[in-house]
């Protein structure tokens, strides 16, 4: 069984956590609790490069700093 998470072939999501950290996430699979969808359904590709021209800063932010910067875009 090959990975989801890197099949090419598929439509995926970016989601953001309450910290502003971001992921990528297979478009056929429920959402888990605590994350919130920001970019998607695409291509695994362009997930990717909103994912690189969005998260600058790896550091974990507080909780309503983050949620506030994934609504500003």
């Amino acid at each position: 069984m090959s990975n989801p998470f890197e099949n090419t072939d598929e439509s995926y999501l970016v989601l953001i956590n309450e910290q502003g950290q971001y992921s990528l996430w297979p478009a056929f699979a429920l959402v888990p609790a605590g994350w919130t969808p920001v970019f998607g359904q695409e291509t695994r590709e362009a997930c990717l490069a909103f994912v690189d021209s969005q998260w600058t800063d790896m550091r974990p932010q507080p909780k309503d700093a983050a949620l506030a910067a994934s609504e500003l875009g």
